[in-house]
């Protein structure tokens, strides 16, 4: 991975950062096994507002991140979801494990 300096710092942060954290979602209960890159629940698709840069765990805001959305960039489908504490828009690439049904309904929903 590369690393990139920020303005105004002169340590250099990694854009993607892996970390194998198992977690039980904070929105339907659902013991997750994380593979690394897992950042939101495969059940109901929550995740938490945690990172600035995804695995970074650098963010405070802590507020549970609610699907609102599913678009579709080059042959991947990335779940758009607003923060439910502050309002930040992220988004996060699926995974073949996710809820197939809620996948489905996120896709039919426009983004706001």
């Amino acid at each position: 991975m590369e690393d990139e300096p920020v303005a105004g710092n002169l340590l250099p942060i990694k854009r993607f950062q892996r970390r194998l954290e198992d977690f039980v979602c904070a929105h339907c209960g659902n013991e997750v096994k994380g593979h690394g890159y897992t950042n939101h629940c495969p059940r109901c698709l929550y995740s938490l507002h945690v990172d600035h840069n995804p695995g970074d765990r650098a963010n405070n805001c802590g507020g549970l991140m609610r699907p609102i959305g599913l678009e579709l960039k080059r042959d991947d489908y990335i779940i758009v979801s607003r923060c439910e504490k502050c309002g930040a828009i992220k988004r996060n690439k699926a995974a073949v494990d996710d809820n197939r049904e809620d996948l489905i309904r996120l896709s039919k929903l426009p983004v706001k």
